[in-house]
């Protein structure tokens, strides 16, 4: 939605791979590999556990969109049932084509996939998967599927472990709250969502000092559904530089969240909007940006989830993140959502 897309700003994932990033090498199959079908899915009977095989030689069961949907790839299967809840890691460095790898359930729900997660790395390959952290009950047999995207296929190698959960990050804030309706299922987002806005309000929110030209911001982002669809909430901001011309901008949250400055035409929401400086933030390890320019001057910046879609484990819509500002203009309204002509107003 909305024309930041094109600057990864966007709050819905957009298809953008074609069948020229598939990357192919397909070996020469040998009869190594896991089932042809979950019916007869090679067991993993434990922890942790590595295999080769090739693809070339199996046909198109399956498939997961993660992002990407439609693939025509062959794809193997391995099944796996924990004793107790754990969590696992699924790896395909060193795979030689343009892989893809999802874990179902009995079901066919899909609880963990990956696409690209290596996009050229010297050891693992270029568009080659690996899923970092899936949910497993235990006593529940899981099948693992080693796909590929488009008609990709080849040789593959698979690791699968055990894995430790970061211990949970939360957040306190007793600054200035950001205001915005709680994030629901068919949440229309016009508070301060910017240039993702598709009701032609294009809002963003107006940030000011306190006293001392210092701000603490109390945020809040996640994910909501629409219709069939799920999107990001992303929060649109602008503020102006007080007297020292320098501001320091410390952003930390519960999730992993990109926080931006933008340029180009964000004012108007144009075509080309660019992101200038850039931070990852979270969880629980804060990041800070140094912008500077002349008092007054306006900047616009943008908080959001790294990711299009909730980390495994994500309960709920909703996470937390703090925003201190020092060297922020003050105001008599510490936030306030200010209207597609009122940002305009600024430039004429």
């Amino acid at each position: 939605m909305g024309s930041a897309a094109a600057a990864d700003l966007g709050n819905q994932y957009k298809d953008t791979k074609t069948n020229s990033h598939v990357m192919m090498n397909p070996g020469t199959p040998d009869g190594r590999e896991g089932g042809e079908t979950i019916a007869d899915a090679f067991a993993i009977t434990a922890l942790p556990f590595e295999d080769t095989g090739n693809t070339s030689d199996n046909v198109d069961d399956y498939d997961a969109e993660c992002p990407y949907s439609g693939s025509t790839s062959p794809d193997v299967v391995y099944s796996y049932t924990p004793a107790a809840d754990e969590f696992i890691s699924v790896d395909l460095c060193g795979t030689g084509y343009d892989s893809k790898t999802y874990v179902i359930d009995g079901d066919m729900n899909i609880i963990a996939c990956n696409d690209d997660f290596y996009f050229s790395d010297p050891d693992c390959g270029s568009y080659t998967s690996f899923i970092e952290m899936a949910s497993l009950t235990g006593g529940v047999e899981y099948f693992i599927v080693v796909d590929g995207y488009g008609g990709a296929g080849g040789d593959y190698v698979l690791s699968v472990e055990v894995v430790t959960p970061p211990e949970p990050c939360v957040l306190e804030c007793n600054g200035v709250e950001e205001g915005e309706p709680e994030l629901v299922t068919d949440y229309m987002d016009v508070y301060n969502s910017g240039c993702n806005d598709d009701s032609g309000l294009y809002p963003f929110q107006s940030l000011q000092g306190t006293g001392d030209e210092m701000l603490d911001f109390c945020g809040v982002s996640g994910w909501y559904n629409f219709g069939s669809s799920q999107y990001r909430d992303t929060d649109w901001f602008i503020a102006a530089f007080g007297e020292t011309g320098i501001i320091e901008w410390t952003l930390d949250a519960e999730i992993e969240t990109y926080g931006f400055l933008l340029g180009g035409e964000v004012a108007t929401c144009g075509a080309n909007i660019t992101v200038d400086e850039a931070i990852t933030a979270g969880p629980c390890a804060p990041a800070t940006m140094t912008l500077q320019g002349n008092p007054g001057d306006t900047v616009f910046l943008w908080v959001g989830p790294s990711e299009y879609t909730p980390p495994v484990g994500f309960v709920g819509n909703e996470y937390d993140y703090v925003g201190h500002f020092e060297g922020i203009e003050d105001g008599i309204i510490a936030t306030s959502i200010m209207s597609f002509d009122g940002v305009k107003s600024l430039y004429r």
